[in-house]
């Protein structure tokens, strides 16, 4: 199990943990391949780490105190009330979490890969072939390349994941997040160490304050909702396509900010509409579920494995994790079968919990919302302890917690 050449697809987030995993695992020669030939910066924005999960990962050397982390320490739920500035709080719970910047995460994750990983920027995998030995994969640019492991951190339009389940994609949510993040953290209440859901019909925005990856911060925002239907607005069916920096129409921005001027109190309002469009994107939202990680010499980690709606606050914590628990695997276990079926066997589970978790945080904010103005906090915490389906602490919010580490 030492030694043999190892491909990781992808080499975001969860790419970088898992050439990390391989290469504490033993591999002999990894490379990973990553098709953005610019440097990742922005996708996701804001990331929320339960300091629970932080610990567990902080104990396994995959974060560190030294990446740059924002404090939050109690979430507030407002609704609009009159000119209110901040709305009417309907429920305040804790929230226990660590802020970080996606893009700041991802350089300091790409810092701690090994030199002699063999990063590959611009390089698209378009072809996955196993045979009994190994997998091929076969690049835009006509190369083909063999591997004795092949390691999907390709995200949720997985290529690996196409390969080892063929049409098993995703599933449309039905409604979409629209996110953005601005310079304007002047006057934040709580001295930004509270997070912010601002409820309406239909759906709800969170806003909370993160690093910038310079030594100071910026405010990040995302608001869940249906997209609108007919006149052109609705992104493309079946589905809404993502949207990047640059490219929101101006029917759908114009939709969307009228849905804040009409919902938000006026405080948060004024910081949504005054982002700037070209630091907004939206993202359809999607559900992944699998039966298996692994199948011959492939294996699937973060979003490739699985995706859960993002309210649970524990999509890149499940990344990190795969690749802890890969990692183990491969120091414990005696060959690549064994090593993929150690892997497959305790992670599964914990995909589908977590999937389960977030179509019900998605039922119940945005699907089908409750009447906010009717809420005080009695009424909210029953309503979130709906959903949650039992303690906060064992339902999953925030990602489970790896096995034998709880």
């Amino acid at each position: 199990m030492r030694g043999g050449r190892v491909a990781v697809v992808g080499g975001s987030i969860a790419g970088c943990a898992a050439a990390l995993a391989a290469a504490r695992g033993g591999a002999g020669k990894i490379a990973v391949f990553e098709r953005s030939g610019a440097r990742l910066r922005d996708r996701g924005v804001g990331i929320g780490l339960h300091n629970d999960r932080y610990e567990e990962l902080r104990a396994a050397g995959y974060m560190t105190a030294d990446m740059p982390w924002a404090p939050l320490s109690r979430r507030v739920w407002s609704v609009r009330d009159g000119e209110e500035p901040y709305g009417r709080p309907v429920g305040e719970q804790p929230f226990p979490f660590r802020a970080y910047n996606w893009g700041s995460l991802w350089r300091e994750l790409r810092s701690r890969v090994p030199e002699g990983v063999d990063y590959r920027a611009g390089a698209e995998v378009t072809g996955v072939e196993p045979d009994a030995d190994g997998v091929t994969l076969r690049l835009a640019d006509g190369h083909r390349e063999h591997f004795d492991l092949v390691i999907g951190a390709d995200g949720y339009r997985s290529v690996v994941r196409e390969a080892m389940f063929p049409g098993a994609g995703t599933a449309y949510a039905g409604y979409i997040g629209w996110r953005g993040t601005s310079s304007d953290v002047a006057g934040l209440p709580s001295d930004g160490e509270h997070a912010y859901n601002v409820v309406f019909p239909g759906g709800h925005s969170m806003i909370y304050r993160i690093p910038d990856g310079l030594g100071g911060h910026r405010l990040n925002w995302v608001l869940y909702t249906r997209p609108p239907q007919g006149d052109g607005l609705h992104p493309g069916p079946p589905a809404p396509a993502s949207l990047p920096p640059g490219r929101l129409t101006s029917q759908l921005a114009g939709h969307l900010r009228a849905l804040v001027a009409d919902n938000f109190p006026p405080y948060w309002a004024a910081k949504v509409l005054g982002t700037p469009l070209d630091t907004t994107f939206v993202q359809p939202i999607h559900d992944v579920e699998l039966p298996h990680y692994a199948s011959g010499r492939m294996v699937l980690l973060g979003d490739a494995a699985s995706v859960a709606r993002p309210h649970i606050g524990g999509g890149s914590v499940k990344a990190l994790q795969d690749a802890t628990v890969l990692e183990r695997a491969w120091r414990t276990q005696e060959s690549w079968k064994d090593v993929l079926e150690a892997y497959d066997a305790e992670r599964v589970a914990v995909g589908v919990a977590m999937v389960a978790l977030a179509r019900r945080m998605g039922r119940a904010q945005v699907e089908n919302t409750p009447d906010w103005s009717a809420m005080g906090q009695p009424e909210f915490e029953t309503w979130w302890q709906a959903q949650n389906g039992g303690s906060e602490r064992n339902s999953g919010f925030g990602g489970h917690g790896i096995k034998g580490r709880e």
